[in-house]
């Protein structure tokens, strides 16, 4: 089975393990999905990640968080440019996500940053997803 997508991938199995309240997952790894993974972490989406090798690509395994009643702290994940039509936006036109209390996660020429930090570095670029 050949995967198109496999950003959509990783998003939709942090939403179903997320739901089903695992505390941890583990998918295929890359290095933009470890990058995604440090934009999460770093914006308290998911406590951490870790890369773990073996003998094919490797295998990113992605903690998830939760608050003090059990719930997970992900509200909501939309993928926003897809491989059949990407969405590209200039620095003035980064989209915000719920006024400030989500992100987008852009891939940028500085690499995957989220919203606050491409507008400080002042670059707009591929829109991958909004999180909430």
């Amino acid at each position: 089975m050949s995967m198109t997508d496999p950003i959509a991938d990783l998003l939709t199995r942090i939403r179903n393990a997320g739901m089903a309240r695992h505390a941890k997952l583990d998918l295929p790894s890359s290095n933009l999905k470890v990058a995604i993974s440090e934009v999460l972490k770093v914006q308290g989406f998911i406590k951490n990640y870790k890369t773990i090798s073996d003998a094919k690509q490797g295998v990113l395994r992605i903690y998830l968080k939760y608050d003090e009643n059990q719930t997970h702290v992900i509200h909501e994940v939309k993928r926003i440019s897809t491989p059949g039509c990407r969405v590209y936006v200039g620095q003035g036109e980064i989209p915000r996500v719920k006024n400030g209390h989500g992100c987008s996660i852009l891939s940028t020429s500085k690499g995957v940053l989220d919203d606050v930090a491409a507008r400080r570095e002042q670059v707009g670029g591929e829109v991958i997803c909004t999180i909430w």
